[in-house]
This record gives C-alpha cells, structure tokens and sequence, in this order.
C-alpha cells in the first residue's frame, strides 16, 4: 500500500539538473518505492522539462518568486551569495507530508530504501572530507514552517561557512556528531562515487552493500557521453575527467538511455542535425542522440527447408516484459531488456574465471533458448546481503510495459546519447560574471569549458595563486 504522508524530496534549478531528477525517479519508481516522490522546481526549468517531471514524480512543486515582505527575501538581501541554499531550504515548506527524505539531484537509488522512513530528523550520512559533519545530500527531515522560519534566520545571522546548504544544515543541527548514533546514516546511503579509488580495500569489502550513490563534484555523470549498445560512459579528450567510479556513471546512463530518453522525445523538440543524428531540444539543453543501422549477428543458425517446422519458437516481447517486471536487483545493476530478448547459454561460475580471456573459446548452440534477465555474479566474498536480492514488489505506479517496449526498439540502434548545454549567449557578448554568479553556474553544472572555465584558464588561476 502507498504511504501517501511520507516523500522523497528532490531539488532541479535549472534544465540540466532536471535530467539528474529524472534519473533519480525513474531509479526510485524502479526500485518499487512505496512513498510519494516530490520534486522542487524553480521558474527557470522549461515547460517540456517540467512535463518530463510531471510523468516521474507524483508532485512536481515550483518554489515562486519570494514576496517582499517575508523573511526569505529578507535574508536574501542579506545573503544574496546563499540563493540556491535558501530554495533548498524550502523542503521544509511541504507540510503535506509527515515525514521526508531529501535526495540531491546528483544522486542514484541502487535498490529500496524506504526504511529511511524509520530514521528521525536529522538523520544523514557522514561527509567523507570531514566526518564529523554530515553529508546534506542525503538527509531525513519532518517538514515544518517553524523549522523553516528559524533555519532562515540562522542562515540570515550566520551565514554559511562553506557557502552552502550544508555549512548552515551542520551548524543549526550541530549536534548530529556526538549527540544520537542511531542519526548516524552508514555511509552506503550516500556512498561517494569517488569512494572506489579513495579507499579502494574497503570498497572492494562493502561496495556491493551501496544503495544510494552521490556524484559529489563539478563534473557529473551528465558531462559524459553514452553507447547504449555497449553500455559504457565516456569523455571527450579535453574534457575535464571526473574521479566517479565508471561502473556508476554507466548504472547512471543505464537508466537515463531505458527511461528517461523516451519521455524527453516526448515531451521536447526534435531537430534533425545530419543522417541519423537528431537533437531534442529541452529548453536550455539538447540530448543529441546518434543512430546506426543495428549490427548483423556474427552467428545464425541455418535451417534447411525441410527442417523448418522444427524451429524453436520465439519467446514475445510481452513474455519477457513480464519476467523483467518482476525481477530485480538491489546491487546498482539495473534490469537491461534489450539483453533479456538474446539466448542467454548457462552462465559458468564466477569463481573459476579470473579475466574475460579465460573463458571458453568454443561456439555454443542454444536450441531452446530461455529468456530471463541477466543476473549479476558475485564473488562468494563479495555477495550481498540477504536485504539486497530483490526490491520491494509494492508500488503504486508499476512500470509501464508499453514504454518498456519503445525503449527496447530506441537502444537497438542508437551508438550515442550525449546531454548539450546551449550558450544563453554568444560567447563574445557574455556579460561579466560575479563570483557569486559564477559560482552559482558551477552549482548548476553550467561550467563554460570552451571560455572562462577551459582548462588553461583555470591552471592559469592556480599559477598566480600558487606564485
């Protein structure tokens, strides 16, 4: 049954954070979660943006402009640098519900987590810079004016001493350190994606045990491109590489390609650039997406004439949509149907092979083949817990079969999903940006890399500040 007084909370400041919100619903809706999900927009996220929102997330909330009176525009005249921090705060304005759980947008849910709900307010997860602050990327909260107002006048005295939310959130509830454990989230709620290579034997020991992962930093996993048809993320040369671990940006793009894509061909438009490369506008970006004729198999079966009547019959699309409905996995790997419509040979164990050129070089052929969803493989020292193996099978929006199937037929040919920011303007007539205006932008992932932020302008900063 829906808990319809409890929420996950989202924040989207602008049409590219909105594909991290999207991404972050869809892996919620994935993951049968059983509470309601709620996204805070601001008036700068477009309408065909909005309308993808809109068929995600079950309340999709603009936070309007703040009248003159009040104490939030007061605070803002204040602390004019804390504008974004100061509509974060406003999660704690949705009174309608009981209790919420507050996800940044540049998260992604690996399996059910709806027993967040059991923690009390401020429950969070240690920061892994300094962990006797917690993280405000994942965070429990009871939604309250009361609240609201003394958080604003805190921020209004105090300011913020990281410039953001989480300096005020850890100064006002600063307690959570040392005041109740059971407030203490483990560090699998909010597992750093860079955590794979800052300390590489724990993950190795409790990585399989994450279930919501934080692409903390400027570069997210929407500054890469994707191939659907190998799965696998990638940067341009030049770009600035981000430290994420490539198993979680591709997890990422992995549920952007499968449900996001086909609601922004909806919902935006679609601008052919050249022969099979389209663009699909979503205000203040484009998701350019490159097509190719689907690969010939490098093995058919032949059957002579004679021979025909006994050839084993195809399994339908409905049969393994079906099978994919209902199965899971609470280990960041995501069902893959495109996968699931090939014969799938038995699969050796895991534990006698060491790398992929070990396996068995011999042609096997599957004359009955059974249709399932691939299952990951672990290692017996890397098997999850027994709370890990499936998801929650209560959902009140139970995915839809018929888009399951338009996206099978989208990601048989497309070889590249990239996400676009337009230029507002040309770049020689940009205004001059203050750093509390360019900063913001970094916030929202608006980095110009071809102009003020490019590579040698910022080693350039570094030169004079290092001199």
């Amino acid at each position: 049954m829906p808990v319809t007084d409890e929420a996950f909370v989202t924040l989207a400041t602008s049409d590219v954070y909105c594909q991290g919100a999207l991404v972050l619903g869809q892996s919620l809706r994935q993951h049968r979660t059983s509470r309601m999900t709620a996204v805070l927009i601001t008036p700068q996220v477009s309408s065909s943006a909005r309308a993808a929102l809109a068929r995600v997330f079950d309340e999709v909330v603009e936070v309007s402009g703040l009248d003159s009176g009040d104490l939030a525009h007061l605070a803002m005249l204040r602390r004019p640098e804390l504008g974004i921090t100061f509509t974060k705060l406003q999660c704690w304005t949705l009174t309608q519900y009981a209790k919420c759980v507050f996800l940044d947008a540049d998260t992604l849910v690996l399996c059910n987590v709806d027993e967040l709900f059991d923690r009390e307010e401020l429950s969070a997860a240690p920061d892994p810079g300094w962990p006797d602050c917690f993280n405000s990327g994942v965070f429990v909260f009871r939604p309250s004016l009361e609240t609201y107002n003394q958080l604003l006048r805190f921020a209004m005295e105090n300011g913020s001493f990281d410039g953001g939310d989480q300096g005020i959130l850890n100064s006002f509830f600063g307690d959570w350190a040392v005041k109740d454990i059971h407030k203490h989230l483990p560090f699998v709620y909010n597992l750093s994606s860079s955590a794979v290579y800052s300390y590489r034997p724990a993950f190795r020991q409790y990585g399989h045990k994450a279930k919501i992962v934080h692409f903390l930093g400027s570069v997210k996993p929407w500054h890469y491109k994707y191939n659907p048809q190998t799965r696998s993320a990638y940067q341009e040369p030049g770009f600035p590489v981000g430290s994420h671990s490539e198993h979680f940006v591709n997890l990422w793009w992995e549920v952007y390609s499968s449900g996001v894509v086909p609601l922004v061909m909806q919902h935006s438009e679609r601008r052919e650039s050249e022969q099979q490369h389209c663009k699909y506008q979503v205000g203040s970006i484009e998701i350019s997406v490159r097509e190719e004729e689907p690969a010939v198999p490098s093995h058919i079966e032949y059957y002579p004439p004679e021979l025909e009547n006994l050839i084993p019959p195809q399994t339908s699309s409905d049969e393994w949509q079906v099978h994919i409905e209902d199965s899971g996995s609470c280990n960041g790997s995501l069902p893959q149907p495109e996968l699931a419509s090939l014969p799938q040979p038995s699969a050796p164990e895991v534990e006698q092979w060491e790398t992929p050129e070990d396996l068995p070089r011999e042609e096997v052929t599957v004359e009955e083949p059974e249709i399932q969803a691939p299952v990951p493989q672990h290692s017996p020292s890397e098997t999850p817990a027994e709370d890990l193996h499936f998801c929650n099978s209560s959902s009140h929006d139970a995915p839809d079969l018929h888009l399951l199937n338009d996206q099978v037929d989208l990601m048989a040919t497309v070889s590249e999903l990239s996400i676009d920011i337009k230029p507002e303007l040309p770049v020689d007539t940009k205004p001059e940006l203050s750093d509390s205006d360019h900063r913001r932008m970094w916030e929202e992932g608006r980095m110009d890399y071809m102009g003020e932020d490019a590579f040698e302008n910022i080693q350039k900063k570094l030169d004079r500040f290092l001199e």
